[in-house]
């Protein structure tokens, strides 16, 4: 694919901001089914070149990002989910914020890069319903942490009969949150066990000492079923266990260490 324009979109909740880089066009739609339709018909009437000549790129923005990495899917039409820190980093020093400016600087930044840039393919259903219920439980998880921490601490202290609200809606928040994750760990073994490749991954990744079931699924979802990346050094790296060298001349001589720059969940 021959990459000869590209469109920058900047995402927010209800509404997006695109730049054609060629013909310096900007417009907002809806962030919504038919807003991404009406972009696609005006990028067609403002462009100089046809959608399969044109990458669109936007922001990795979770939740907001979701429905357009679907359509333009469905549609066939290059994308790119860039991170944002990339973006910021590639333009220098820039002053404000303004979302069609930021359009305009994401157009720029995937033009610059046009002939490096892999278009993104979204992971199989399975994974997709999978990342967002590993989310989920480890909000529950957390949640139910707190209340155990607190309630342990309250109870040793403190006398039942004089405390008893206290006491007893946290022993029924702990217990209500214990079942809603059970719920959530079956759904999630649900989906592994529709998928004969991910059931095998998640056989094998069981078999190995120290790695549970939670483990497992969270692996999965994370690596997209070990197809997001090309090696185990990227892999590594992601997960923020690979030591960076800091130094520079004779003058800077840091010591190494791991990069922020990491899924912290892994480590």
């Amino acid at each position: 694919m021959k990459i000869k324009d590209t469109v920058g979109i900047d995402l927010s909740k209800l509404s997006l901001d695109a730049f054609i880089h060629s013909n310096k066009v900007v417009d907002t739609f809806e962030n919504s089914l038919k807003g991404f339709k009406e972009l696609i018909k005006w990028h067609k009437k403002n462009s100089s070149y046809s959608t399969s000549e044109t990458l669109f790129v936007f922001e990795h923005s979770g939740l907001y990002s979701y429905q357009i990495s679907l359509f333009l899917t469905e549609q066939d039409i290059a994308f790119v989910m860039a991170p944002g820190l990339a973006i910021k980093r590639s333009l220098g020093i820039v002053r404000g914020k303004n979302d069609r400016v930021d359009a305009k600087r994401i157009a720029l930044y995937a033009y610059r890069l046009r002939e490096e840039t892999t278009p993104t393919k979204l992971p199989i259903e399975a994974i997709m319903r999978l990342k967002p219920l590993s989310s989920l439980r480890e909000r529950l998880v957390k949640q139910r942490s707190g209340f155990k921490a607190s309630y342990k601490e309250q109870k040793r202290v403190l006398i039942k009969k004089d405390h008893l609200v206290l006491l007893t809606v946290q022993e029924q928040s702990i217990k209500i949150l214990t079942k809603q994750i059970k719920k959530v760990e079956g759904e999630m073994n649900g989906i592994i066990k529709e998928q004969a490749n991910l059931k095998q991954i998640f056989r094998l990744l069981t078999s190995i000492k120290g790695i549970g079931s939670q483990t497992a699924l969270f692996l999965i979802a994370y690596t997209e079923g070990f197809t997001k990346f090309k090696n185990s050094r990227k892999f590594a790296s992601y997960c923020g266990i690979v030591p960076f060298p800091y130094s520079s001349g004779t003058s800077i001589r840091g010591r190494t260490k791991v990069s922020h720059l990491a899924n912290k969940k892994f480590t």
